[in-house]
C-alpha cells in the first residue's frame, strides 16, 4: 500500500495577533466616545436639573407667596363682612342660598345656607310700593343684587332703610306742614267767604215775611255754601295729614274702567267727547284705591272744567318700563309758562270757586304710592297730566 502524505491545518486571519490588537483599539476607541457623549449629556442632563429645580424652588415661592396674600385676602374680605352692618348673601345659579355674612342671617336667621332664595324671600318679606324696597319684620329693606359672570350666580346687597323712610316721612310731613304755615293767611281768607255767605244766607231766614220760595232759595245757597265749606276743611286736613297708603290689590284696568264709568255723564252733560284708551296689559298697582281713584277723578274733573264745548278729553294707560303711566290729556287752551311753574302748590288756583288744594293733594297721592305727577302742556294745545306708579310684581295675587 502507499504511504499517506501528512498535511498541516490553515490559520484563521482572526488568529492573527495584530489584526485582534486592532479590533481591541477600535472597540476601545469607540467605548471611549460612546463613555464621553454619556458624560457630557449626563453633565448636561445634570445641569438642566439644577435650573429646573431652581426654577421649581422660585415658582414655588411664588406660589406659596400669591396663597398668603390670598388668604390674607380671604381674611380681610372676611372681616369686612363680619363687619358689614348691610346683609350679603350668595347664591348660585339655581338662586340657592350658598353663603351669608352675620347681618344677613340675623335679618333672615342661620337657616338660610342651603335654601332656595325665593322661599326665604316670601317668608320674610313684603312688597311695598317702592321698587327695590321691601318690609321685613317691623323694618324695611332695600335689595340690590351683582350677577356673578363666572360662576353664574348671584350677590345680594341688603340694606336697611328703615330710618331712612322715617326721615322720609318725616321730612315730608314737615314740607306739608310748612306749607300750611306759608298759607294760613290764604286758607284765612277761603275759609271766611263761603262762611260769610252762610251767615247772610241763613240771617235772611229768620227775617219776617219771608216767602217759603225765598225760604227755600236761602236754605239752599247757605247749605251749598256750607258743603263748600266742609269740602274745603277736608281737603285741608287731608293735605297736612297725607294720604294714607293701604295694601289694595288693583288691577290698572278696573281702576281706569271705575273712573270713565264716574265721570262719562258729566263729559255728555258739558258736550264733551271722551275717549278711554286702555293699554295696561294687565298691570296691577298696590296701594289705596280710593286715593287713586280720587286723584285721577280730580284730574279728569279739572280736564273736563279747562275744555270748552265740543272738546275731547282722553284717559289712557299703558305701561312704560316698572312703571304705569295714566295720562288725562284735554283739548282746552293750555297752560301758560307762569302757571306751570305753581299748578302743584297747595291753595293755588286759578278758579273762584277751587279751593287750590286738588292737585297738591294729588301729587302727594302718587307720591306716596312712590310715583309721582307730571304736567306737558303748550298754550293752544292743550294739557295732559300723567300720573306714573310703580307696577307691582307679576306673580302678584289680585283681589280685595
Amino acid at each position: 500500500m502507499p504511504a499517506l502524505e501528512a498535511s498541516s491545518p490553515a490559520v484563521p486571519a482572526s488568529t492573527d495577533p495584530e489584526s485582534k490588537t486592532a479590533e481591541l483599539q477600535r472597540a476601545f476607541a469607540m467605548f471611549n466616545q460612546v463613555s464621553a457623549e454619556l458624560t457630557q449629556a449626563y453633565e448636561a442632563l445634570q445641569a438642566r436639573v439644577a435650573s429646573l429645580t431652581e426654577e421649581l424652588a422660585v415658582a414655588n415661592g411664588e406660589l406659596r407667596r400669591q396663597y398668603q396674600e390670598k388668604e390674607a385676602l380671604s381674611e380681610r374680605l372676611s372681616s369686612l363682612l363680619d363687619a358689614l352692618p348691610a346683609g350679603v348673601v350668595l347664591l348660585d345659579s339655581s338662586a340657592s342660598v350658598v353663603a351669608v355674612n352675620p347681618a344677613a342671617m340675623a335679618m333672615f336667621g342661620t337657616d338660610m345656607v342651603g335654601r332656595h332664595w325665593g322661599d326665604v324671600a316670601r317668608a320674610f318679606l313684603e312688597p311695598t310700593l317702592t321698587v327695590g324696597e321691601w318690609l321685613l319684620g317691623q323694618g324695611r329693606v332695600s335689595i340690590a343684587e351683582s350677577v356673578l359672570a363666572s360662576a353664574g350666580g348671584k350677590i345680594l346687597l341688603i340694606h336697611d332703610v328703615t330710618a331712612a323712610h322715617q326721615m322720609k316721612t318725616e321730612l315730608e310731613r314737615n314740607q306739608r306742614l310748612a306749607a300750611m304755615g306759608e298759607m294760613a293767611a290764604s286758607l284765612a281768607h277761603q275759609l271766611r267767604t263761603p262762611l260769610a255767605a252762610a251767615l247772610l244766607h241763613t240771617s235772611n231766614l229768620g227775617r219776617p215775611g219771608v216767602s217759603d220760595e225765598l225760604r227755600a232759595k236761602f236754605s239752599d245757597k247757605a247749605s251749598g255754601q256750607l258743603r263748600r265749606l266742609e269740602r274745603l276743611i277736608q281737603d285741608v286736613l287731608l293735605f297736612a295729614r297725607g294720604e294714607s297708603i293701604g295694601r289694595d290689590v288693583i288691577p290698572a284696568s278696573d281702576l281706569l274702567t271705575e273712573a270713565a264709568q264716574t265721570v262719562e255723564p258729566l263729559m255728555r252733560e258739558h258736550g264733551l267727547e271722551f275717549a278711554v284708551a286702555d293699554s295696561c296689559a294687565g298691570a296691577v298697582v298696590i296701594g289705596s284705591r280710593k286715593a287713586l281713584f280720587g286723584a285721577l277723578v280730580n284730574l279728569l274733573e279739572n280736564a273736563m272744567q279747562a275744555t270748552p264745548a265740543g272738546g275731547k278729553i282722553c284717559l289712557s294707560g299703558k305701561n312704560v318700563g316698572d312703571l304705569l303711566a295714566i295720562g288725562v290729556r284735554d283739548s282746552g287752551p293750555g297752560i301758560s309758562r307762569e302757571t306751570q311753574a305753581r299748578i302743584f302748590e297747595p291753595f293755588f288756583t286759578t278758579k273762584g270757586q277751587g279751593t287750590g288744594l286738588g292737585l297738591a293733594i294729588a301729587l302727594g297721592v302718587a307720591r306716596a304710592h312712590g310715583g309721582g305727577i307730571e304736567l306737558f302742556s303748550e298754550p293752544g294745545q292743550g294739557a295732559e297730566f300723567v300720573i306714573t306708579l310703580p307696577v307691582a310684581p307679576a306673580e302678584t295675587e289680585v283681589g280685595n
